[in-house]
């Protein structure tokens, strides 16, 4: 099977608008967890999230006339796959473009246009809703695969194109597929990743019903945490056939060497630590690794009770007694929980920790929960020698996701 390296990496996010703002932030433990502005939040108990504050499309050269096409969460995308081409230097040209795919993950797709069209004739009324019209591109923007359509027709992608909705485990799933795809073969090249831009009114109020959200801060595997913080933000990975790479002398971040994924079968929202541990070992088998061979984990670790003891359960069943030797973080204690686009803004985030050989920190942590008790690097990076690092995606309705980066 072919080998399959990363060659270039874009991202839009809350603590950064590129891939070395958010690596600097990140590294250092700062948090872009700050009280929402974007919208009003009068009604709301939650007024927190990792918003992208002060995000202009025009400040990115995005097409004026192609604006009215593009939701929040396709915006996105375009400023992140931008970022990533032009840093791998490829150009989609003649074969190698019908060679090349564009797959991508999100949750929700154009919430933010679907909220603003609800709103919009739900607060005409029932006779007044008749004489309303919405949006004429109403469908193109919130149809879930938009982001990745517009991705593959700026950069001339022709060949296989989709997006890929499994929740929170969405940008993990596309990244992961899109490995599976070139190693076997059928494509040389992937842009891949996801996005998310769902801080709407409607969405923060049902995940306030779900009451797995913090008042204030997100605080992984914390004894007291008090449950997660919605983020938005895009992270794009260019993924390419690895002797293509070496041929054109490109810039080779990382090799993708595994990729295991599960369903728990079991519930919609509560997770099963036996089948985040089917994904572990999955992944580990995909990529021909021992335990031992791990160094880092870069965790799920929303920063709710029960998710944070069932992944440090999972881990430790997967492990055994290594566990204990694993350093684990949560990227989502900085950038909070981007849900469909969560896997490939921590994605890019893996590939910078096993390039810089440096763990970021699991942030905003207080005390050791009993039930947690393994090394989540808490609140401060470490240098430390990296070879193979997993990035874990873990969704409702029970599905995992795992991905392998080796140092390249």
């Amino acid at each position: 099977m072919r080998r399959v390296a990363v060659t270039g990496l874009g991202v839009v996010s809350s603590i950064g608008m590129n891939v070395p703002a958010f690596w600097n932030a990140l590294s250092k433990g700062e948090s872009g967890i700050k009280p929402i502005c974007n919208i009003i939040t009068e009604g709301l108990s939650v007024k927190m999230a990792a918003e992208v504050k002060g995000f202009d499309p025009a400040a990115y050269n995005l097409d004026a006339k192609k604006l009215p096409m593009l939701d929040r969460f396709s915006q996105f995308s375009l400023v992140a796959a931008r970022e990533a081409v032009t840093d791998s230097g490829l150009k989609f040209e003649g074969e190698f473009a019908e060679r090349s795919a564009c797959i991508m993950g999100t949750g929700v797709g154009g919430q933010s246009t679907l909220e603003e069209s609800y709103t919009k004739l739900i607060g005409a009324g029932p006779l007044g809703s008749q004489m309303i019209r919405v949006h004429p591109f109403t469908v193109p923007r919130l149809m879930a695969n938009a982001a990745g359509c517009q991705v593959s027709m700026e950069h001339n992608i022709k060949g296989p194109g989709y997006t890929i909705a499994s929740a929170c485990a969405s940008a993990t799933h596309a990244i992961g597929t899109a490995y599976h795809l070139i190693r076997s073969g059928m494509i040389d090249c992937a842009v891949t990743g996801g996005s998310e831009a769902c801080l709407t009114y409607g969405t923060l109020k049902g995940w306030e019903a779900l009451r797995v959200m913090a008042p204030d801060t997100c605080r992984p595997f914390s004894l007291g945490r008090g449950g997660m913080i919605l983020g938005e933000g895009a992270g794009i990975l260019i993924l390419e056939e690895m002797e293509n790479a070496k041929k054109r002398g490109a810039k080779i971040y990382a090799e993708m060497t595994g990729f295991g994924m599960s369903s728990d079968a079991k519930d919609i929202t509560t997770p099963d630590p036996d089948g985040m541990r089917r994904a572990l070992v999955a992944a580990l088998k995909d990529a021909a690794l021992n335990p031992q061979d791990i160094q880092y984990i870069n965790a799920h670790g929303t920063g709710t009770r029960s998710n944070d003891a069932t992944e440090s359960k999972a881990i430790k069943m997967a492990f055994g007694d290594y566990a204990s030797k694993l350093a684990i973080s949560s990227n989502k204690s900085m950038f909070g929980h981007a849900l469909g686009g969560a896997g490939a803004l921590e994605g890019v985030a893996s590939v910078m920790s096993l390039k810089n050989q440096v763990a970021p920190p699991t942030a905003n942590y207080t005390e050791k929960d009993p039930e947690c008790d393994l090394d989540y690097v808490p609140n401060t990076a470490r240098d430390m020698k990296m070879t193979n690092i997993l990035s874990n995606s873990f969704a409702f309705g029970g599905l995992n996701a795992v991905l392998v980066f080796k140092r390249a």
